[in-house]
């Protein structure tokens, strides 16, 4: 849902790609571009010495450049690896190091905002990078996105990603509940909004993108309630690792388990507000 408008955002503004993805359909958008189509990962490293990975967890990423015939496998020294998926601290610093054994350069840059913004090229990128690195890709990333923010050494884009999306996913649970509280109420849900936009209960999740999809009857998922589920689980597990208790935490991922374990897995996470309100046996937020 992301890498697909990211790379095309590139192919449009004319950079020279190397593309592989294992859903050969794909490719369909690319048809114009000129762009080279490879049959696996080691063979992008061979043909292009800056790699862009966008991949779903931890497991694929490590595969994907970690196996042994993958992408580090078939780098040489100078070449730049770009992981932009949301993994765990360790497996960003696992690649870090494994990279650096090669002589390889190694950010990792995970993507804010949704994936209407990665087509649209509005993205925002925490990034995680050595200086001279930063420059290496900025060009790049301003092609994708519209807001950089160099979080610190390789690593600390994805420390930022997890607490970012802790209160993001924090706040689209929380913000479910109350959507179902509104409704066993019977309000009025534009003045409720009204009221609540104008106080300091207000949040970013209930403004923007709840107004843009459930209260739309939209659940085409920009980011999966299955998405949101393991990138919470990620979180917990370092808070865990680091002895930092998330007692509020674990009662979200609890809350999402259940959706999950419903069936909503593929829905968009707003869908949350829906699922809740079945929960509750009251009618659904709807907004004209």
């Amino acid at each position: 849902s992301m890498g697909e408008g990211m790379a095309l955002n590139l192919a449009k503004k004319n950079f020279s790609l190397v593309l592989f993805d294992i859903n050969k359909d794909k490719y369909e958008s690319f048809s114009n571009y000129g762009c080279t189509i490879v049959n696996s990962s080691a063979e992008v490293i061979k043909n292009a010495s800056t790699i862009f990975t966008v991949l779903p967890g931890p497991k694929e990423v490590e595969e994907v450049i970690l196996d042994s015939n993958g992408i580090i496998a078939n780098s040489n020294p100078g070449d730049l690896i770009v992981d932009f998926s949301t993994v765990l601290p360790e497996t960003s610093d696992n690649l870090f190091n494994a990279c650096k054994s090669k002589e390889v350069s190694f950010v990792d840059s995970p993507i804010g905002r949704l994936a209407k913004n990665a087509w649209d090229g509005s993205s925002m990128f925490m990034i995680g990078a050595k200086e001279e690195d930063l420059s290496r890709i900025k060009p790049f990333l301003e092609a994708m996105g519209t807001t950089l923010v160099h979080c610190g050494e390789p690593g600390a884009g994805t420390r930022t990603k997890l607490c970012n999306n802790f209160l993001a996913i924090g706040s689209c649970m929380l913000n479910a509940e109350f959507i179902a509280l509104t409704q066993g109420f019977e309000l009025d849900l534009a003045k409720t909004l009204e009221v609540i936009h104008g106080t300091t209960a207000t949040n970013g999740q209930l403004k923007m993108n709840y107004t843009s999809k459930v209260f739309k009857d939209d659940l085409k998922p920009g980011f999966e309630i299955n998405l949101a589920h393991k990138d919470f689980s990620l979180i917990l597990e370092s808070a865990s690792s680091m002895k930092v208790p998330m007692p509020i935490g674990d009662s979200i991922r609890e809350s999402i388990s259940s959706a999950k374990a419903d069936g909503w897995g593929k829905k968009d996470f707003t869908g949350l507000a829906d699922y809740w309100c079945e929960r509750a046996h009251v009618e659904k937020a709807r907004l004209d």
